[in-house]
């Protein structure tokens, strides 16, 4: 058979290949929740902290609570934004440094930690 000959129009090939407007697309949020708040909620989903940092939060004896651990969040949403990568995140006489692509901190100091402190390796600052 002739490739001409297969479809008499555009419109028997549109309705192979593309799905009718009546049927489920599966582009269309079947609980409510668009693909950008699926990918929002995986690039923000909760901070983590490496091996180091939750060392150092033993050995300094850092508890952070809920309302903290949603600021450090918050923070590194706004690190991202601005498009900083490795950043210095000051709270409550506490300092993180959080890698921003990885939505991880790499290490965490008290006020005493801090004295005295010089912080390298980092594009930018977020005071939360």
């Amino acid at each position: 058979m002739d490739i001409n000959n297969r479809y008499s129009s555009i419109d028997q090939i549109a309705g192979r290949y593309i799905l009718p407007q009546n049927q489920n697309n599966s582009n269309i949020p079947r609980d409510g929740i668009s693909f950008e708040d699926i990918l929002n909620q995986k690039k923000f989903g909760e901070i983590k902290f490496s091996k180091h940092a939750g060392e150092r939060l033993a050995t300094r004896n850092i508890n952070l609570t809920d309302e903290q651990l949603s600021r450090l969040n918050e923070g590194t949403k706004l690190a991202e934004e601005k498009g900083i990568k490795e950043s210095l995140m000051i709270m409550d006489k506490m300092a993180f440094i959080v890698n921003i692509p990885n939505n991880t901190v790499v290490t965490a100091l008290d006020t005493e930690a801090t004295l005295n402190n010089v912080f390298t390796n980092i594009d930018g600052a977020v005071i939360i």
